[in-house]
């Protein structure tokens, strides 16, 4: 296992036994890189865990203070749980960002109902413009957040655009299907429903970005920005189904407006669009198909 590589256990056992104020030695690790877009395990010294993210990028260290100080953004502003951040270091070739683990549990009804007031909690929490004031991450993906006033303007420019012209420079992408989707933004305006407020969201609210834990939810890779609260009802079942539970959850704690179920894969394009970009063209059937929807 990655981990338990001396070029990587020696940075990790530092720093771990520097925020503990005690010696503390990898003795196993379970790799759950399947589950994400970095290499990423929990490591245990037999009587306390930790979790671990590697990446080489050149702008790993970045990314990974962004993602820390999103955690703490969503905690402070939010109350939802987050794992508490211990470090950032480099290793081998890239750098580790080193959190708190936490115990998971398997899910039922209630834990996926306290995923859905989970999000409802995040989007109490609004603002006056769409954006953020710094550009955050969508899996290796820098994502703009420069600021707007209206939401299809946002969507087009700050998502939609950006995902397209990447997509079409890994040379991924059909003209055709290109054309389509230059197709659906200049409809945007008459496609997004009823005016929102812009809403914290959550950014890449995918389920298995979410922790059920005997404490309640934990939120983990947060892209953050103010958007459409339906960008994350949305992708909470990208690719893989949910129970009506989360949409029930949701719903005790905040309204969602009619028509979402006709809307749910406009949010998912741009989404499809990155997976196509970074993964190639396997994803084309999924974007075909959400934009079949509006063209």
């Amino acid at each position: 296992m990655w981990l338990l590589e001396r070029r990587f256990r020696r940075a990790l056992e530092e720093l771990v036994s520097d925020y503990q104020g005690r010696d503390w030695r990898v003795r196993s690790a379970r790799d759950l890189s399947d589950l994400a877009c970095h290499p990423c395990a929990v490591v245990s010294d037999g009587s306390g865990a930790v979790f671990v993210k590697y990446s080489e990028a050149a702008d790993a260290g970045r990314q990974f203070e962004i993602e820390r100080e999103s955690l703490r953004f969503l905690s402070r502003k939010t109350g939802v749980l987050t794992p508490k951040p211990l470090g950032i270091v480099p290793a081998a070739d890239g750098t580790l960002f080193v959190m708190e683990a936490v115990q998971a549990i398997e899910r039922g009804p209630r834990a996926w109902r306290e995923i859905g007031r989970t999000l409802a909690r995040i989007h109490r929490v609004t603002s006056d413009w769409y954006g953020f004031p710094m550009d955050t991450y969508f899996g290796p993906l820098v994502q703009e957040n420069a600021a707007l006033d209206d939401w299809a303007s946002f969507y087009a420019e700050r998502r939609l655009r950006p995902h397209l012209r990447l997509a079409v420079d890994a040379g991924h992408m059909p003209s055709s299907v290109a054309a389509q989707v230059a197709s659906v933004i200049d409809r945007l305006p008459g496609l997004c429903g009823p005016e929102v407020s812009p809403t914290l969201v959550h950014g890449d609210a995918q389920q298995n970005n979410f922790i059920s834990t005997a404490d309640g939810t934990y939120v983990i890779d947060p892209a953050l920005y103010y958007g459409h609260p339906e960008i994350d009802l949305a992708s909470v079942g990208y690719w893989e189904p949910v129970p009506d539970e989360v949409f029930e959850g949701y719903r005790g704690e905040r309204a969602m407006a009619p028509g979402f179920a006709e809307r749910r894969e406009l949010w998912r394009i741009s989404g499809y669009l990155a997976a196509v970009a970074v993964e190639g063209t396997a994803y084309l059937d999924r974007l075909t198909g959400a934009l079949q929807r509006y063209v």
